[in-house]
């Protein structure tokens, strides 16, 4: 305990020293009605806007000329690892993370370097990943969540830090690598950590301050509403304390209606039998109130996850035609294999409508056509000392990159993994705070590959109205890993592949147009932004975590190349002139 206390210590002399190396003339300030209603030439946040469709409104790079698309400008980081951040950019600053806790502040234009902001560890630390998923803008700050559970506020002109706040305890296991959301002067984040018994919750603070607003966990504590489908007596009484349910993805926002929609992750340990009952609320998407972190509603995609599962990525909110309505409706591909229409009201009220897979799932033997709740197939569900197989592996149908959709084309675009599912026996691990104990080991997790699939990764394009496959692509020797974006030039662009490619596709025919090869592989969200009427694409390229482990599994069942090339590079394109 002496130790930690140094180390936090030594944490926290360490962070007042962050480096800036240059300063900005000029800033637009970031305001609700900006981000509410972002206009085309910027990228504001994660994906995009509120709605979460990762989709670019403008229009001059499309399906005629895309093949005049050149890089103009690249940048490497000078960091390895898996870089997962968007190019956020507002008004012409681009702002990127990198693994390790840096912040770049680049001209989106040329390329040049502004300022670096880098958040040295505490002494002792250590992270199940060391990425980061990007940054938020509010007012003339720029804020980034550490993987030591900081919240920091910089300048953005200057990248010197104005605040910084403790949003969790690093020495527990929890670790932030989600990219915070701004609403209503607030910032909004949630930590990592299922792995390690970390109770999820989600936490906002004052955007000026830095003073926490409101903490809502997402298994509640006994007598709390949803704590009955939590064991009360017996040898798992208080596994709620340690339950698993983080949030750490960025989640979704009813602007209009002023109701968050934010995702949960998997139970802690895995073994669902050490937690009996529906274990509200693991694997469900839930509305909230920005203000107050009230949840209003929930919908949980299955019941007592025993898989991993996560729920995290927060649904698509999107409109569809009905009876000469529009009818406010989520959609989403989840990580269990199942494609999800949910419809929602202003008071953030959830109704399921419907369901399909869209990669093999074995687990569910039915879902229910009212509520939606699944059935599940014995054999399927491991336990303590219990095998289990069951398909898609832990990584999903689609893991974490962004699906996108186009308003347009009426289409969702769906990164997904097929062919894969996973086997483990369970047993009862003693949880030490900081060390792993999902309830197995990470030796005793056996992927498995359909030997006769003709491919894994690939992407779909899904008609929203009918929810049938519009196209697809497929990868034969490769997973996807990659967001989507896609553009109001009829156009998709996505990476994701170990190849090291960029590319564009038709959006209505699935047609690839144009191909780059980066330096390494994407995993990065693709954005799009324009200065003086000119349109650019960056992406982030930037090999590891996840993908690189995988990939190593591939090379010895079969064969694939094992090291894909490290080390990450902004890439920027646009038209040639």
């Amino acid at each position: 305990m002496v130790k930690n206390k140094i180390a936090l210590l030594l944490g926290a002399t360490l962070a007042a020293a962050p480096c800036a190396a240059g300063e900005l003339k000029s800033y637009s300030p970031i305001t609700q009605k900006r981000l509410s209603n972002p206009e085309p030439e910027n990228w504001l946040m994660a994906k995009g806007n509120y709605a979460g469709w990762s989709y670019s409104a403008l229009d001059q790079i499309k399906t005629s000329n895309v093949k005049k698309l050149r890089p103009v400008w690249s940048s490497a980081t000078g960091v390895t690892s898996g870089h997962e951040a968007p190019a956020i950019v507002n008004d012409g600053i681009m702002f990127v993370t990198t693994p390790y806790n840096q912040v770049l502040a680049i001209d989106a234009k040329n390329g040049d370097p502004i300022w670096r902001y880098k958040r040295e560890f505490p002494e002792g630390f250590s992270a199940f990943h060391y990425t980061n998923r990007g940054v938020s803008l509010w007012g003339d700050k720029v804020y980034v969540a550490g993987l030591d559970c900081k919240l920091t506020a910089l300048d953005a002109r200057t990248g010197k830090l104005v605040w910084e706040v403790t949003v969790c305890d690093w020495t527990e296991g929890a670790y932030i690598t989600s990219a915070p959301v701004s609403v209503n002067g607030k910032i909004i984040v949630g930590p990592s950590g299922g792995e390690f018994g970390i109770r999820g919750f989600l936490a906002a603070f004052d955007a000026e301050t830095g003073k926490e607003v409101w903490k809502t966990f997402a298994v509640p504590a006994p007598g709390e509403k949803g704590s009955e489908t939590w064991p009360k007596d017996g040898p798992w009484k208080d596994a709620w304390k340690t339950g698993g349910g983080t949030m750490w993805m960025p989640g979704n926002y009813d602007a209009k209606n002023g109701v968050l929609y934010w995702g949960v992750g998997n139970g802690s340990p895995w073994l669902g039998d050490q937690r009996p009952g529906d274990n509200l609320y693991l694997a469900s998407v839930l509305a909230m109130d920005p203000d107050t972190g009230t949840i209003k509603n929930h919908f949980q995609y299955h019941w007592n996850d025993s898989w991993d599962w996560a729920g995290m990525n927060a649904p698509t909110l999107i409109e569809l035609d009905k009876d000469g309505k529009k009818v406010p409706t989520l959609i989403s591909a989840q990580r269990n294999g199942y494609l999800y229409r949910l419809e929602n009201t202003p008071d953030g009220k959830i109704s399921f409508r419907d369901a399909r897979p869209y990669v093999h799932n074995n687990v569910f033997a039915s879902v229910d056509p009212k509520t939606g709740r699944p059935t599940y197939n014995a054999g399927t569900v491991p336990g303590t000392g219990v095998p289990g197989m069951y398909c898609p592996s832990l990584w999903g149908g689609k893991d974490w990159p962004y699906e996108s959709y186009n308003p347009k084309t009426k289409n969702l675009y769906v990164p997904f993994n097929d062919n894969h599912c996973m086997s483990f026996t369970g047993k009862v691990q003693k949880r030490i705070p900081g060390q792993w104990s999902a309830g197995v080991d990470i030796k005793d997790i056996k992927l498995h590959i359909n030997k006769d699939a003709k491919y894994i990764g690939g992407i779909q394009a899904i008609n929203v109205e009918t929810r049938e496959e519009a196209w697809r692509d497929t990868y034969a020797e490769s997973w996807n890993w990659g967001s989507i974006l896609s553009t109001a030039g009829d156009l998709i662009f996505a990476g994701g592949t170990s190849d090291r490619m960029f590319r564009a596709y038709d959006a209505k025919s699935g047609k690839i147009l144009w191909q780059f090869k980066t330096s390494s592989g994407i995993i990065a969200p693709p954005t799009s932004y324009s200065i003086n009427g000119k349109q650019y694409i960056a992406v982030v390229s930037g090999w590891g975590v996840d993908s690189a482990l995988v990939q190593g599994i591939m090379h010895t069942e079969r064969g694939w190349e094992k090291d894909i090339p490290q080390g990450g590079t902004v890439w920027v394109f646009a038209l040639e002139d």
